[in-house]
């Protein structure tokens, strides 16, 4: 793995990048860091593919100012990242639950620059319910006790049957907010359908946050376009629940548009 440091008009775009070969840029969860990939990026680039992983704005060495952040500056970073390391290549976009906006978003900007979209947990339209919302910031509460937080981390997005304490920390309170934010300058269908891109959808049995309606619905509007792959045992962290079934979903998706 090497990391780069992109400069950009707006500030240095930090980026983790491993192997050679066809292009994957991977933007990671609301308020997460692009570490969350580290161990799928390394099976990938293992498998023959440039894994790209930007880092959000504000995290690692990712510099360029968080203030008024809109969805069309976050896609603009991964439009840069991609001009950047991919040398003239179109990208394969994997974005994880908020990353998945960005991801769609990106595309509908820059749609000649996108080979195709990868939704690890497809969410947009269909909310999820009060309570799971309610666990999913408080997360972001520096003042919970670590079982509090815990408690949050696992009802918010992790299977029951799964250990949450891998995602015990990697929290970004303030990004996090700031993407909450620029999510309402725009409707969701201003970049639902990611240009009329192909889309696989990876998504989670026990998804409590982006639910399953989502996925169908995208699904059924786009038949023609897209494939949905159900991942049992999983919720909505989804990397560290299940990364074999993950990597293969993505991995032949890759290989079908060679």
């Amino acid at each position: 793995m090497k990391v780069h440091l992109i400069e950009t008009k707006d500030g240095g775009i930090e980026v983790r990048e491993w192997g050679s070969g066809d292009s994957v840029v991977m933007i990671p969860s609301l308020g997460r860091t692009a570490k969350d990939f580290d161990e799928m990026a390394s099976r990938l680039s293992n498998d023959g593919y440039q894994v790209i992983c930007p880092e959000p704005r504000s995290v690692g060495s990712s510099n360029q100012k968080i203030s008024e952040l809109s969805m069309k500056d976050m896609a603009q970073d991964i439009a840069d990242v991609i001009t950047e390391r991919a040398e003239g290549k179109r990208a394969t976009l994997v974005g994880h639950a908020f990353g998945n906006r960005i991801a769609r978003m990106t595309a509908t900007e820059y749609p000649e620059m996108i080979d195709s979209v990868v939704l690890l947990c497809c969410g947009g339209k269909f909310p999820p319910k009060s309570e799971i919302v309610k666990a999913m910031f408080k997360i972001f509460d520096p003042e919970l006790s670590d079982e509090e937080h815990l408690s949050a981390v696992k009802k918010a997005f992790f299977a029951p049957m799964n250990d949450p304490s891998v995602w015990f920390n990697g929290w970004h309170g303030i990004l996090a907010a700031v993407q909450t934010a620029a999510t309402k300058e725009l409707s969701v269908d201003y970049w639902w359908e990611a240009a009329g891109k192909d889309l696989l959808i990876v998504q989670p049995e026990f998804d409590a946050i982006a639910t399953i309606e989502n996925a169908r619905h995208i699904v059924e509007e786009l038949s023609n376009k897209s494939k949905l792959v159900v991942v049992p045992d999983s919720g909505h962290a989804l990397l560290p629940e299940q990364p074999e079934i993950v990597q293969k979903a993505i991995l032949e998706w890759l290989r079908e548009r060679n």
